[in-house]
């Protein structure tokens, strides 16, 4: 199993096997906590080869750099069953998040986990600025 693509954006879609990305961001700013975020999602994209054949579960976990959950993890189970004509199998997964809240400034995650080993993890950092660079803007 191997992540190829983990990223927080704007929106995701899945067309026909291909993972259409838009607005990728690792930043949020905000002009007072607490702050709620509209809209955004999950996107990750992964292969699978022969040997991995069969049942798992991906589990991504957004929480805030003390380790707690941001909102409820969300399980998503996967049947793997990779075609004899080929070497590997990719699939895309993709999390719509509505109402995003932040209490606090901070260092936060969103951790992916493949049958209870954690593979990967993708930074978000929210803050209040002092300059605004290249990033998403509430509040």
């Amino acid at each position: 199993m191997d992540i190829q693509i983990a990223v927080l954006c704007d929106a995701a879609t899945d067309n026909n096997g291909k993972l259409n990305i838009l607005g990728t961001f690792d930043t949020i700013y905000t002009s007072q906590l607490p702050a709620t975020h509209p809209q955004c999602s999950i996107a990750v994209r992964m292969t699978f080869n022969k040997v991995e054949d069969g049942t798992h579960t991906v589990k991504l976990n957004f929480v805030d750099e003390d380790g707690k959950s941001v909102m409820p993890p969300i399980e998503i189970p996967v049947e793997v069953a990779v075609p004899d004509e080929t070497i590997f199998l990719s699939r895309n997964f993709i999390v719509n998040i509505q109402k995003l809240k932040f209490d606090k400034e901070g260092l936060y995650s969103i951790d992916i986990a493949v049958d209870g080993r954690q593979e990967g993890s993708i930074p978000l950092l929210v803050k209040i600025p002092t300059r605004q660079g290249s990033s998403q803007q509430i509040g």
